[in-house]
């Protein structure tokens, strides 16, 4: 019968609910939401994660936001994110759901100047933070970010309204020690604590929370935390036997600190360090107490040599997952001890350890198999040799990072291009001795690759573009400052690569309008494109561009002498889901402005 609604009349509330969870779009689920009252009723309780800004009577939102979604269990406030009201808050209009359905909330009145706000910014307060407790009791986990204006008295009020908060994120805000004991007394299910940047907290209140969730704190988060020493973690160490994860980033935490976490916690399973006072006594303790650590990760280590890392090798034999990043006194004798040790590696970062050479990265090569991520940054000692071992050995390699690494040529890349078939990811930057015969072998033979960045590699050209077009089906392509690559190279990758997502094309002279033609016509699925220091785009590729991209969300025209304000006027009316479009100020009309002034984003105000 035309008319009869079968939906509402058949099914209960609790299955519509379930099918609007199962929905994978914020939009799918607005638009269900606007069908029929019981459906904005149902959806509403649909809703688990709320993300608001900070910024913009964020107190008055907390208020709105309970009184309509109840259910929720996840909130996110950013006070780095901001939201902008579409009306005034006193009005009647303010109060409709228009203005709440949208729970990724940002503004960009910043960028636009002052008279685009129509409300005063302020900061989320207690009595937000006390309202927030009222209205959401269900609470499970909350992330306040660089909330700055939140005390030890809001999160008291928190505390003791949602006693079933789980996660806390406390980011920059200056809590106290009263407001972690309360939260220690009152969040007995606590598992997750972030405590960054706090820098009211001292020893006493994060020693009263070890106490308070001394049974089911699993992750904690210590950073830039002045007043926060070795007592505190030897608390931890004592009372919290269930920690699994552990960052620490502190010139105020020594040996005493760890060795207490790494002998009380031995279910520890993740560790990040970057204490600059910590020894290879700390190291070694860990190797012999923390046998489940799966994930280590050490920067800026001054004071610790290849001993600490063989005490990881002999002991983590379940270790996954190792970075280490500054740590000068390391060699390759303590790689070669992590590859005998821990033969279950599958990440591997080197960042910056200038003893670290070849023989490391081979031994890494021969000894561990399962290895699926490496990443080598400002490597100037490791040379080819060590990719042809990865190549041989790393058969389930997925992802290679390459960064100023001047020794990795071509050599290198023919050997991992002929060893590791399963190769995904591909990012190279300023790795000069890479050219087209490493690409080229690279498009051959790996055919998963879906993304590829090589940016300012000036000995590749169009030829391996063509070769990459030819084998592969790219998602992601950033070919960034590689001054050989023209029109020849971009127009393969477009008529090869149709599922094309993101593009960076910024400082290629050669490019021209011809190439935003293809690339309009054949990559319909452009979301983000780089298309800075292009002096040859003018504004008629770029309306070639736009013509059938209209997925389009990101933008980047700066120093493009040849776009002028009709280029960024055809960008803006042209693409209906376009966010950011970063340009001169001056290449901007007034009625752009007026148009889509909360996309635009000048590089410099005065260019």
């Amino acid at each position: 019968m035309r008319g009869h609604d079968r939906i509402n009349t058949c099914l209960p509330d609790e299955l519509i609910v379930e099918i609007f969870r199962r929905l994978d779009s914020k939009s799918s689920r607005d638009a269900c939401s606007l069908a029929c009252k019981r459906w904005l009723r149902l959806e509403r309780l649909s809703r688990a994660t709320i993300r608001i800004g900070a910024t913009g009577s964020p107190d008055l939102f907390v208020n709105l936001l309970a009184s309509r979604f109840s259910d929720v269990k996840n909130i996110h406030i950013d006070e780095r994110l901001s939201i902008s009201l579409p009306v005034q808050l006193g009005r009647r209009r303010a109060t409709d759901n228009s203005m709440v359905s949208s729970l990724k909330l940002r503004c960009v009145t910043e960028k636009n100047g002052p008279e685009d706000g129509d409300f005063d910014s302020i900061c989320l307060s207690d009595a937000g933070l006390a309202a927030l407790g009222k209205g959401f009791p269900k609470l499970e986990k909350l992330s306040l970010i660089w909330c700055s204006n939140v005390s030890s008295e809001g999160l008291i009020s928190l505390a003791q309204k949602c006693s079933c908060l789980k996660a806390l994120d406390l980011q920059g805000c200056y809590v106290g020690d009263q407001g972690l004991a309360t939260v220690g007394r009152c969040c007995k299910h606590l598992e997750d604590l972030n405590l960054r940047f706090c820098e009211g907290l001292t020893d006493k209140g994060l020693v009263e929370l070890a106490l308070g969730v001394k049974n089911s704190l699993k992750s904690l988060g210590v950073a830039a935390c002045a007043k926060i020493t070795d007592i505190s973690m030897e608390a931890v160490g004592t009372h919290c036997r269930s920690l699994e994860t552990l960052s620490l980033d502190s010139e105020y935490i020594n040996n005493k600190g760890v060795l207490a976490v790494a002998e009380g916690c031995p279910h520890l399973k993740v560790l990040k360090l970057q204490c600059i006072n910590v020894t290879d006594d700390a190291l070694n303790a860990v190797g012999t107490r923390c046998l489940s650590l799966e994930l280590l990760a050490l920067y800026s280590f001054q004071k610790f040599t290849d001993k600490g890392l063989r005490a990881i090798g002999r002991g983590c034999k379940k270790l996954k997952n190792l970075t280490v990043s500054d740590c000068y006194f390391l060699s390759d004798i303590g790689l070669e001890a992590i590859a005998a040790g821990c033969e279950a590696l599958t990440h591997l970062e080197v960042n910056g350890c200038h003893n670290i050479g070849t023989m490391g990265i081979e031994s890494i090569g021969k000894s561990c198999c399962n290895l699926t991520e490496l990443a080598l940054l400002y490597c100037q000692r490791i040379g080819n040799d060590a990719l042809l071992a990865v190549g041989r050995g790393c058969k389930f390699l997925q992802a290679l990072h390459l960064v100023d690494c001047s020794s990795i040529g071509d050599a290198a890349m023919c050997g991992i291009a002929s060893g590791c078939r399963n190769l995904k990811k591909l990012h190279i930057r300023r790795c000069y001795e890479v050219g087209n015969k490493g690409i080229i072998a690279v498009g051959q033979q790996c055919k998963f690759l879906t993304e590829l960045s090589i940016r300012f590699c000036d000995r590749v050209g169009d030829e391996a573009l063509l070769a990459i077009a030819g084998g592969c089906c790219l998602h992601n392509l950033n070919v960034s400052g590689c001054v050989q690559i023209g029109d020849a190279g971009v127009i393969a990758i477009a008529r090869g690569c149709p599922q094309l997502c993101y593009l960076d094309v910024s400082v290629l002279q050669k490019l021209s309008d011809i190439s935003m033609a293809e690339l309009g016509e054949h990559c319909p699925m452009l979301k983000e494109v780089v298309l800075s220091h292009c002096r040859r785009v003018t504004d008629v590729g770029l309306s070639h561009l736009v013509r059938n991209c209209t997925k389009l969300e990101s933008c980047h025209l700066v120093y493009c002498p040849s776009i002028t304000s009709v280029g960024v006027a055809t960008v803006v009316s042209s693409c209906p889901n376009i966010k950011k479009v970063l340009v001169e100020k001056w290449k901007v009309s007034q009625r752009t402005k007026r148009r889509a002034g909360s996309v635009i984003s000048y590089l410099c105000v005065d260019l």
